[in-house]
């Protein structure tokens, strides 16, 4: 499944763009901005970025004239506004996107632009400096990982890891998770249901939050984990009838089913998991290094807060993936490439880059940039001796690109309350996401011919 070269974008090649877009990531791409370590001026050009608005700030665009001489222009992200731009011919210079599950999807569909030439000539963003979690933003045709650079990821964590608060194992007598040897997925939901806290039918403390960046790759990581995979050789179907995806669907269900953390038939009325977790409502949550960015900002919370490596299935093999790698590529039809390259080599290797790393919100994506990563405190190099520990076991699990993990996540969250809430076995609950997923993959790998 190789894209024809040259082949002309239609709308037709889009349709499941439209049905349900593209993956939403767990972090943001702001930070705040810093003196920049040099390079040439971008002589003036305007740049056009399709972002959400707490990508970039004001601040930042006002920074990138003052620091390049590049006037950036940013556009609300909208999947169907990007598709209409991209068969108008005049798509944006630079779009935001999950590499996780964003790269494979769209570089079968032959609209991104191979970035290799770019990165072989810059002296910013050196291709031995790239921690190996950029080549989620890889894809040789079929398979995700190997192949031409299509973009970056500006910084990530390892998100089967998770936070957990001590104040809150003190006080339900829950030993603490060992600092760089891992918990079973088995011990870690036993724990949380001895952490869990409820006062007249609602719970005040979650045990803990295990939902990963969204419920396709999550299951497609935890069945990794199990020693499997979600989807098949050439990802045209998901199997969640075999040993290892079924024992991923058992556990996540039964993990709803408990009721010990947010799920779509409990939701967190905060709606993500670092307010409650600040509140001390939560004791444990997996969103990975990334949430220390918040952490680090509250003296209370901060001492109190530990990192733990990602979990594993009794028998399964030890895997720490990144769930999402949000970044950005350059379509291919942009009119403005180099200068949207130096746009590209500023965000993801100068002051942007910088001050995202020392503000612990995500694990830089230049291997050179790590030592700015937050250590001045204790709890800070306690942290840090976690995650670099972990980073050994990172992985990439290769996604299918015949479908967005949004429109996958619809069709579970379709089908799964009912198994959630008791009322249909984990047995019936995999036929019927064999049998919806699996429709929706056909019809994506018909698109992509």
């Amino acid at each position: 499944m190789h894209p024809h070269a040259g082949a002309s974008l239609s709308r037709r090649r889009f349709l499941a763009l439209s049905a349900a877009g593209a993956a939403t990531g767990a972090a943001a791409l702001n930070g705040c901005a810093m003196q920049v370590s040099g390079g040439v001026s971008g002589g003036g050009e305007t740049v056009t970025l399709m972002v959400k608005p707490d990508d970039i700030s004001p601040e930042l665009v006002r920074q990138a004239q003052k620091d390049i001489g590049v006037k950036i222009v940013t556009v609300r992200y909208d999947i169907t506004k990007l598709i209409g731009m991209m068969t108008n011919g005049a798509p944006p210079d630079l779009v935001r996107g999950v590499g996780a599950t964003d790269a494979p999807y769209f570089a079968a569909r032959d609209v991104m632009e191979d970035l290799d030439p770019y990165f072989a000539r810059s002296s910013i963003l050196g291709v031995d400096d790239l921690d190996p979690v950029n080549d989620l933003w890889r894809f040789d045709g079929r398979t995700q990982g190997k192949g031409p650079r299509y973009g970056m990821a500006k910084d990530f964590s390892q998100d089967s890891m998770f936070w957990y608060n001590t104040a809150l194992f003190d006080k339900a007598g829950v030993d603490y998770p060992p600092e760089t040897e891992p918990v079973t997925f088995e011990e870690w939901l036993e724990n949380a249901k001895r952490l869990t806290r409820r006062k007249s039918g609602q719970t005040t403390v979650f045990g803990g939050s295990y939902n990963g960046v969204l419920t396709p790759n999550l299951l497609a990581s935890l069945t990794a984990a199990a020693g499997g995979s979600l989807f098949t050789d050439d990802f045209s179907r998901v199997d969640f009838t075999t040993p290892e995806a079924r024992k991923a669907l058992n556990w996540y269900i039964e993990y709803g089913r408990a009721r010990v953390g947010p799920s779509i038939i409990q939701p967190d009325p905060n709606t993500w998991d670092g307010p409650t977790f600040q509140a001390n409502r939560m004791a444990m949550s997996n969103c990975g290094y990334w949430l220390g960015g918040l952490i680090n900002a509250d003296k209370k919370l901060a001492p109190l807060a530990r990192l733990a490596p990602a979990p594993m299935f009794e028998g399964g093999q030890r895997i720490s993936p990144c769930q999402a790698g949000t970044g950005l590529w350059m379509p291919k039809k942009a009119k403005n490439k180099d200068a949207a390259w130096r746009v590209f080599e500023w965000f993801f290797g100068e002051g942007p880059a910088k001050a995202r790393a020392s503000s612990g919100w995500g694990i830089p994506t230049l291997k050179s940039l790590r030592p700015l990563m937050p250590a001045q405190e204790d709890y800070q190099k306690r942290v840090l001796k976690v995650q670099n520990a972990e980073l050994k076991h990172f992985s990439v699990i290769a996604y299918t690109p015949y479908a967005t993990a949004d429109s996958l996540y619809a069709l579970f969250n379709q089908e799964a309350p009912a198994a959630m809430n008791g009322r249909m076995s984990v047995d019936t609950l995999a036929g019927r996401l064999n049998s919806a997923m699996n429709e929706q993959l056909k019809r994506g790998k018909e698109q992509v011919g």
